[in-house]
């Protein structure tokens, strides 16, 4: 048995490792490694904001990228501490290209369930609608610039975001609480991290944080909602992108 698939029974550890845990939910919850690359990035001289509230292109992709690989090493530094093997909590045993294919299915569902939440909370609570233009869309200017995001979507959203979705749930499955605790946890999370798009955007990307995070759990696996995260992402780009030309 793996030392992901052993996690449930070992959920209820002494205060110790549930402090240990909900350290490591906190170190790698993205803040610590965020606050790290942009201070280092605003030292070397990119001007961070093109106007109030939007980033310049530079500054988010480069901030981005650099989050990724300093929570990336340093997630697998913990897990290899644990002497867990990364490897195996992350890809688990599943053959990876049938895990893509299943995250290219995934899609439509994604986009589905993000339409059909944005109705609902169109219908029953107008008021989270409060912002009518993404904030980011003005940094998709050019093809070249919608290049660069698209870069950065698939390496910080579906790539990072996914990673650290599994390492993140594997510390709640294990000392703080429960899978399901996690999934509720990290959804509102993930939802909370996307408010600058707005809070309706908010809510229906905590949804879709849970359907990804609840695929991981069923499959023991980061392909196939890594792939869906990605793909969604891109798709979103391009239709930002496209769109004020669209007929």
């Amino acid at each position: 048995m793996s030392s992901v698939d052993a996690a449930p029974a070992r959920r209820d550890g002494p205060w110790r490792a549930r402090l240990l845990a909900a350290c490591e939910v906190l170190l790698c919850s993205s803040l610590p490694t965020q606050v790290v690359a942009q201070y280092a990035i605003v030292a070397a001289g990119v001007q961070p904001w093109m106007s109030p509230g939007v980033p310049t292109l530079r500054f988010l992709a480069l901030a981005q990228l650099a989050d990724a690989g300093l929570l990336i090493g340093l997630m697998v530094w913990i897990t290899r501490l644990h002497r867990d093997d990364p490897r195996t909590l992350w890809l688990g045993t599943r053959p990876w290209l049938r895990e893509c294919r299943l995250g290219i299915l995934l899609v439509p569902v994604v986009f589905a369930l993000v339409a059909g939440a944005l109705v609902v909370l169109a219908f029953i609570a107008p008021g989270l609608h409060n912002i009518e233009q993404n904030p980011f869309e003005p940094l998709l200017s050019t093809p070249v610039r919608s290049g660069i995001m698209v870069v950065v979507v698939i390496i910080a959203g579906g790539v990072r975001e996914e990673l650290q979705r599994a390492f993140l749930l594997q510390r709640f499955e294990r000392h703080l609480g429960g899978a399901g605790v996690g999934v509720v946890v990290l959804s509102l999370a993930f939802g909370a991290g996307h408010y600058l798009q707005g809070w309706d955007a908010a809510v229906a990307t905590g949804l879709v944080g849970g359907f990804w995070a609840l695929i991981y759990l069923r499959r023991r696996s980061v392909v196939a909602p890594m792939v869906s995260h990605a793909v969604f992402d891109v798709l979103e780009v391009l239709r930002a992108t496209l769109g004020p030309i669209a007929p």
